[in-house]
């Protein structure tokens, strides 16, 4: 512990003296409510510390105190189903201490260190000595406390485990859908002598030994701003499904990928990433609310526990964690919300599962950069914002990753943060440097937004270069997805260009095979891009659905394409209808989404009929004219 004294405040920097010898980035306890605070700077014994408290009525000489170790998130069961602030504070905890308004300096731990959970030994790792069946009294809980009834070593039993980093000890199961597998952490050292038997256990008891006097608890600490470590990176070949159609076919995200929501107020992005977080089909969502506003986050906090999981019927919440760090809450604890995120993230990754971070909004923690870089004097580079923002940004993006773990393992982070360019504008910088690292970018587009058509992501401006990697896995599922996904982009961009000349000379100008780029490409923004919400079967929709319905748009084209050719009017194409509906094909076409539930290939099928005996007969006639 090194005590040093407050010398100078600016807001939440606060200047102390007397901490030369402290660690850069140690948490500092500062005043008499003891603050948490973070060592940014050192400048020979004078320490720079950004406070994550309101330190309104901080005087100067308060004491500062050095804690010695980085600022770290506790690991461990109990982390799901969680409410966090920033430097996670368990919210709940904090409301019934303090009611709505959190006093500065509260305390809570992260994870309740009262709560038994059930440990059940891998058997790998038991399998150097201990006896299950032969429980002594043993051992003792971090805080000096006897622990829980732990089993002792068989004498001369097995041969020893090295304990490697990232092994398996053991699980508990944290939720009906999450089972929490308790490793071994990184930079242990020795063979695994002594691990404790089947039984309930706090997050503070120890559950192994190693022969070189290192002791394993149930929850570990680990230092937020240093990634957690893996075996080797794969390639992101894999989709992360999320039942949007506009992004799963047009603009895919892979597991381990990295994804930007661009978009001005009101364009959807925050309901974009709330539809991704319940149908994707990631094991663990982390949902980060960095600087929003107090009622959105207030939707998500009270929406979220209400949802319903589509693959176990039960709540969201079981596989989901919250962090919430408003706009109001201390602007140093928004900076660093997004790294304690992401390190919540990467270990369940380390256990093997998939997991999807939402960052709501960079925007806002990037503003949060540059008032504390401007508290801190230092020079500003574009637009005030500090010059290492695009290190900054590359810290967290590039903590994105599909990995096999120290543990043999497939695990992967996909992050997915919202963008928030003031005015609508993607030339600022946060926009721009984000770009510089991400794969995927979903601009969403205020037309769109304004027009009600949802999700408002811009088939112009968005772009996946995940396309290519995971090309092999969709064409598993439909050979021609390559060649339909290309035609109707394309189609898409032709009928942009289309639309300029009607807005001067009127669609009645164009030739019959223009206006036809125009009618199939309303069919596609209708029936193909727009999804609703609120429809119990268009909400979300599988990956062969999406597959179809696009093969039925870009059929329909050809086969309308060859008759235009053959001298067949628009108008009769337009309103033409199979003998037994009296419903014009296009206008069943646009309805399929919601009409044809997932899994309903007859409903395809025949539609499929329909259709192609429909257009068949108008190509017969117009080619029977043409032998006359």
């Amino acid at each position: 512990m090194i005590e040093g004294r407050v010398d100078r405040i600016s807001g939440p920097i606060v200047r102390a003296g007397g901490l030369g010898r402290a660690g850069l980035f140690d948490v500092v306890e500062v005043g008499d409510r003891r603050l948490l605070g973070e060592i940014v700077r050192l400048e020979r014994d004078e320490a720079v510390i950004q406070v994550y408290e309101d330190d309104t009525g901080l005087k100067i000489g308060a004491a500062a105190v050095s804690t010695g170790r980085p600022l770290s998130a506790l690991l461990g069961p109990g982390l799901i189903g969680t409410i966090y602030d920033g430097i996670q504070r368990p919210l709940k905890v904090l409301y019934d201490k303090t009611g709505a308004f959190m006093s500065p300096g509260v305390r809570a731990e992260p994870l309740d260190m009262k709560k038994k959970w059930l440990f059940v030994p891998d058997k790998a790792a038991a399998s150097g000595g201990t006896a299950p069946n032969e429980a002594v009294p043993d051992g003792t809980a971090s805080d000096g406390t006897d622990g829980a009834v732990l089993g002792k070593t068989a004498p001369g039993g097995g041969s020893a485990v090295q304990a490697r980093p990232g092994m398996a000890l053991g699980t508990v199961a944290e939720t009906e859908s999450i089972s929490c597998t308790i490793m071994v952490p990184p930079g242990t050292t020795g063979n695994i002598s002594w691990l404790a038997p089947p039984g309930e256990y706090t997050c503070a008891d120890i559950i192994a030994r190693t022969d070189t006097g290192m002791e394993i608890p149930l929850a570990q600490w680990w230092p937020v701003r240093i990634p957690r470590p893996s075996a080797e990176r794969l390639s992101p070949d894999r989709p992360l499904i999320t039942g949007e159609r506009v992004i799963d076919l047009f603009f895919p995200l892979s597991k381990g990928g990295a994804a930007a929501i661009p978009g001005g107020f009101g364009t959807g992005k925050t309901m974009t990433q709330h539809a991704i977080a319940k149908w994707c089909d990631a094991d663990v969502i982390l949902y980060v609310g960095c600087g929003e506003r107090g009622n959105e986050m207030t939707d998500v906090l009270t929406d979220f526990p209400r949802l319903e999981d589509p693959r176990t019927g039960r709540s969201l919440m079981e596989r989901t964690i919250l962090i919430a760090n408003t706009s109001n809450m201390p602007v140093a604890a928004r900076e660093v919300s997004i790294y304690t995120g992401v390190t919540l993230a990467e270990f369940y990754r380390d256990m093997g599962y998939h997991v999807a971070i939402m960052a709501d909004s960079t925007s806002r923690w990037a503003e949060a950069l540059r008032e504390l870089s401007g508290r801190m004097e230092e020079m500003p580079a574009e637009e005030g914002f500090p010059a290492y923002l695009p290190t900054r940004l590359a810290e967290f993006y590039e903590r994105a990753g599909r990995v096999r773990t120290l543990g043999e393992k497939e695990g992967s982070v996909t992050i997915i943060g919202a963008v928030s360019p003031p005015g609508g504008d993607f030339s600022e910088p946060v926009t721009q440097h984000t770009k510089r690292f991400i794969r995927c970018f979903w601009a969403l587009d205020r037309d769109l937004a304004n027009a009600r058509h949802y999700p408002a992501i811009s088939w112009i401006d968005s772009y996946s270069e995940y396309a290519e990697e995971v090309k092999p896995w969709w064409e598993k599922l439909s050979p021609a997805w390559v060649q339909i996904r290309q035609e109707a982009l394309e189609l898409l961009k032709k009928e942009q260009r289309l639309a300029e000349i009607v807005r001067l000379i009127g669609p009645d100008a164009l030739p019959d095979g223009e206006r036809l780029v125009l009618l199939v490409s309303e069919i596609i923004k209708d029936g193909f891009l727009q999804q609703n919400s609120f429809d119990e079967v268009d909400m979300y929709c599988v990956p062969a659905k999406q597959v179809r319905l696009l093969e039925l748009i870009m059929e329909f084209y050809r086969r309308c394409e060859t008759c235009i050719k053959l001298g067949a009017p628009l108008y009769k194409i337009s309103g033409l209808a199979a003998e037994d509906s009296q419903r014009p094909l296009r206008e069943r076409l646009s309805r399929l989404k919601s009409e044809v539930k997932n899994g309903d290939e007859g409903g395809f099928a025949d539609f499929e009929r329909d259709m192609t005996g429909t257009l068949e007969a108008l190509e017969r006639s117009y080619r029977n004219r043409e032998l006359l």
